[in-house]
């Protein structure tokens, strides 16, 4: 049930408003500004009715104060007038309110204004959370998605007894290539790079996520550690095949380094443990030349890619 506050110092308009409300909504209600904007600072709420009577609604002092309070969410407002106000409208939507309802209020006006700006929030909401879900630049899976995503892939491995494979993909010297060709030039390398390994992670129990910056993360499910190894090894040269120049680099052109583990975790086993050992096998990657792979098997054997 989506949560509306009305915040009203006029007992009978504030009890009237609710009895409409309740219904349909949890409903909480407030008798002075300073009540409300703690209720409201919350975030919880999808839509604010605010009586305009509460302050001079010649500059809506309290429109104001509230609107700097709930900014970080967009909740909409919904300013409560009397009749003698209405010509002043036009100021509070001005200042970011969505609507407005004239007093004395009727009950069809209330709960068509209330169903018509909480289904545009929710809706609202879901594009912000959906739009969250991807990287706006490469297109793939987001960072957020992965936190939501990475421990599901893990637990699902655990049930299905099934190898998982953790893998780091870092660009290498990526900041002396945006030094040298601008970051235009470095957002583009990354869409390339993204849009490679992306296209080699096709399988439906493959993910693949930018994890920050130019890092990227992939979670393979099933699949030994020496053909996951390989696989890695094929997506790598595809990269460095792309011939983009970056004469900064180990090589002539944009290349990768790689680093991973591949396990069949067991109930109990901790996916951080395992991340941290991804990790470590990245930076083992660069440290022993870049553009190569390094990586740890189910049995802990160690494989690594000279060039």
């Amino acid at each position: 049930m989506q949560k509306v506050l009305i915040i009203d110092e006029n007992q009978e308009e504030r009890e009237l408003l609710k009895a409409i409300l309740e219904e349909e909504y949890d409903v909480a209600a407030a008798s002075d500004i300073k009540e409300g904007i703690t209720l409201a600072e919350t975030g919880k709420h999808s839509l604010i009715f605010l009586s305009a009577g509460m302050s001079d609604t010649e500059d809506f002092t309290v429109l104001k104060e509230l609107q700097g309070k709930i900014m970080p969410w967009h909740i909409p407002v919904i300013l409560l007038l009397d009749q003698e106000d209405v010509k002043k409208e036009e100021k509070g939507l001005s200042l970011g309110a969505a609507d407005y309802i004239v007093k004395p209020v009727y009950p069809m006006v209330v709960k068509a204004r209330a169903h018509a700006h909480v289904s545009l929030y929710q809706y609202k909401k879901k594009e912000e959370r959906e739009s969250a879900m991807v990287d706006s630049l490469t297109g793939v899976a987001s960072k957020q998605r992965y936190e939501l995503n990475g421990t599901l892939k893990w637990q699902e491995a655990v049930r299905l007894n099934v190898p998982i494979s953790i893998c780091m993909i870092d660009l290498d010297k990526f900041r002396t290539y945006n030094e040298r060709y601008g970051f235009p030039a470095g957002d583009k390398v990354l869409t390339q790079v993204a849009g490679i390994v992306s296209a080699a992670l096709k399988r439906s129990t493959d993910f693949f996520a930018r994890y920050g910056g130019d890092k990227f993360i992939a979670l393979i499910l099933g699949g030994e550690g020496e053909i996951v190894f390989e696989h890695l090894k094929n997506i790598r040269k595809s990269v460095e095949k792309l011939h983009i120049p970056h004469w900064g680099s180990v090589s002539e052109w944009i290349t990768v380094s790689i680093g991973g583990v591949t396990t069949v975790p067991q109930v109990g086993d901790s996916y951080d443990t395992y991340f941290e050992m991804a990790e470590n096998m990245l930076a083992e990657a660069k440290k022993s030349g870049r553009n190569r792979i390094a990586w740890t098997k189910e049995d802990k054997e160690l494989l690594s890619e000279t060039n």
